[in-house]
């Protein structure tokens, strides 16, 4: 008999509407003696049976539910739902090769991050129930999917919160290069040197999208990363592109891809900070007629949410006086506990300030190999706004 979870009746209710964590303050009383990473039965209030997940008596979330029903077999359930989450990612980008194949809760496999590239599988572990059935998930990803490498890019902090060891492994293969494409632009990933698990797959669509307003235009990536935003810039059309980013590797990486696809447009490649380099172009009157912006998270945490506000209003009041008269600000924010009404109402006091009037083109969130679990906002994070933007009266 699987080891017992009951809940208290605060803890149940959202249980019952499809969020998939139990805290550790929901908990009423803990049956047998599970040990981080075992699979648990949890009961509601009442002593009826509500679902089944994993345990980690060390961690705030202290059971992240797998099923509605009892498990009996956890290497089924996890092909079964990798095989769901890759296919649901093939309806959309059949022609892909490389896109996040699992998206932890949101692909109901909570704390397990799957992203492909061509037949190398990089992964992130972030609970221990996942971490125990690490030999599961190599097994099918080798089985089903024909991997020819297999490694980790772990998120510490998430693993520390897990008390995880903070350590990466190779499973299969190596973990060298790929070039990968996004659809149209190809991508050179030095997974040694590269953030997170090599590439950022949540913009994917959002920089599809600014190809429909950078033809002809002058185009400013800021916190360019690996290039992604200009590069699309780059296939539309556009007169010239300038990639800024605090980091020589990440501007080194931009520059090989805008060569690697064979653009011949203008282009500039910064190493500077942007909030810096938005202050010169202030200070010498220089505008772009698009200026994208996609910084890091600034609030990693609920507690660095009102700096991380300051943060990026300052850094979109910037953006926008370098922005043309009738020109787009493109402008994201990646931090889970900023919610959309805070992040608008930020763009709109930046505006304020700025005297500059505002025009909403499009909004989204991330790619579709990122789904949402609508009960959970944990699973909601990334934040697009494409704006059209005018000097007071020249409407």
């Amino acid at each position: 008999m699987k080891p017992r979870i009951n809940l208290k009746p605060k803890g149940e209710h959202k249980v019952r509407d499809g969020h998939l964590w139990v805290f550790s303050n929901e908990i009423a009383a803990v049956d047998g003696n599970p040990v981080n990473g075992d699979m648990v039965e949890v009961y509601n209030s009442n002593g009826y049976f509500i679902g089944a997940g994993f345990y980690n008596k060390n961690s705030l979330i202290a059971v992240r539910l797998i099923d509605k029903n009892p498990l009996n077999d956890i290497y089924v359930l996890l092909q079964n739902r990798i095989k769901k989450a890759y296919s649901l990612r093939k309806m959309f980008y059949p022609n892909r090769n490389s896109f996040r194949m699992v998206f932890g809760e949101g692909d109901f496999l909570p704390g397990l991050i799957i992203d492909k590239y061509n037949k190398t599988f990089v992964l992130q572990i972030n609970s221990s129930g996942m971490e125990i059935n690490i030999d599961n998930i190599v097994k099918i990803l080798k089985d089903d999917f024909n991997a020819a490498n297999i490694f980790t890019k772990n998120e510490f902090n998430f693993r520390k919160l897990e008390c995880l060891p903070e350590t990466d492994s190779v499973y299969l293969g190596n973990a060298d290069e790929e070039i990968i494409d996004d659809g149209t632009i190809k991508f050179k990933i030095d997974f040694a040197k590269s953030q997170k698990t090599g590439f950022y797959f949540d913009q994917c669509d959002n920089r599809e999208f600014i190809e429909k307003i950078s033809a002809g235009k002058t185009f400013l990536d800021a916190f360019s990363n690996s290039g992604g935003f200009g590069l699309h810039a780059a296939k539309a059309g556009a007169s010239k592109i300038t990639f800024v980013d605090s980091s020589s590797a990440e501007v080194n990486n931009a520059k090989v891809n805008f060569q690697l696809n064979n653009f011949e447009i203008k282009s500039e490649f910064e190493t500077v900070d942007v909030f810096d380099y938005l202050n010169k172009c202030i200070s010498t009157n220089r505008k772009f007629d698009v200026v994208s912006v996609d910084p890091p998270a600034f609030a990693k945490n609920k507690k660095s949410l009102p700096v991380a506000k300051k943060g990026y209003e300052k850094l979109n009041r910037l953006a926008f006086q370098v922005v043309s008269d009738g020109g787009y600000l493109v402008t994201s924010s990646c931090s889970q506990n900023l919610t959309k009404a805070d992040f608008i109402d930020i763009i709109e006091t930046a505006a304020r300030k700025t005297k500059k009037v505002i025009q909403q083109i499009h909004y989204n969130a991330a790619s579709f190999d990122h789904p949402q679990i609508p009960v959970m906002p944990e699973t909601t994070y990334l934040k697009f706004l494409v704006l059209r933007v005018f000097e007071n009266g020249n409407l």
